[in-house]
């Protein structure tokens, strides 16, 4: 049911996590942690020769935090 994504798609993954678990806070998740639950998140599909890297990780961690914030309406 739902659309498939990947590791390039690092806004929608970051929807994802902060829909998935609101409370987390993105940085305290270690980069193995992250790609484990990128990994198990409905839809998620891994494409060939898009491996993650330290990058696309720092910057779904980025975006996670935007997102959550926004879920929450805190300010800060």
């Amino acid at each position: 049911m739902y659309d498939k994504f990947h590791w390039l798609d690092v806004q929608r993954i970051a929807e994802e996590l902060a829909d998935s678990d609101p409370e987390l806070d993105p940085y305290a998740v270690n980069f193995v942690e992250l790609r484990e639950l990128v990994e198990s998140l409905e839809g998620f599909a891994a494409r060939e020769g898009h491996p993650p890297n330290e990058r696309v990780l720092e910057e779904i961690q980025r975006l996670w935090s935007e997102e959550r914030e926004g879920l929450t309406g805190d300010d800060d």
